[in-house]
């Protein structure tokens, strides 16, 4: 009996141990993050490096822009949606190669962004012009779809 007590305290201590090592280690991958937040969600801290996912806004900053009527583009999405995993890596690569200013928003961290922009599902693209938002695309599309909306909505010089 007093066998299984000492292996059960071992097996409690071990976990303990590892439970405090992991959020160790992604408090300091949160350090200095976009998201000026403390503790990141592991499938955003899992990102921080691909710059895919750079080029972040917080809500803070997206309302401000919003309220003083500029004109700005929002991919809002989440780390743990597949749809995202897949669009991402089509849709940044291709804003960075029309030039479009393309600022990201993490629904996975700032959950109440859902409500606030009308987000229903990601991944959700949005472009706003003089604070109202004039067009969104919603789910996984084709290269092609996102290049005509951005040629459309964002590059249209002649609205």
């Amino acid at each position: 009996m007093k066998k299984m007590i000492i292996i059960g305290a071992v097996i409690v201590l071990l976990l303990g141990t590892l439970i405090t090592v992991v959020q160790l280690q992604n408090r300091q991958a949160s350090e200095g993050n976009p998201y000026e937040k403390d503790n990141l969600h592991p499938e955003t801290v899992d990102q921080l490096d691909d710059e895919n996912y750079d080029n972040q806004i917080l809500p803070r900053e997206l309302n401000e822009k919003i309220n003083n009527g500029e004109d700005l583009t929002v991919y809002f999405y989440s780390p743990t949606c597949i749809h995202c995993q897949n669009t991402t890596p089509i849709l940044a690569p291709l804003a960075e190669d029309m030039g479009v200013d393309m600022k990201k928003l993490n629904l996975l961290e700032f959950e109440n962004a859902w409500g606030e922009y009308g987000i229903e599902s990601t991944p959700t693209l949005v472009h706003y012009e003089d604070g109202e938002e004039v067009k969104r695309i919603v789910g996984s599309q084709p290269e092609e779809n996102f290049e005509a909306f951005f040629n459309e909505y964002v590059l249209d010089e002649t609205k």
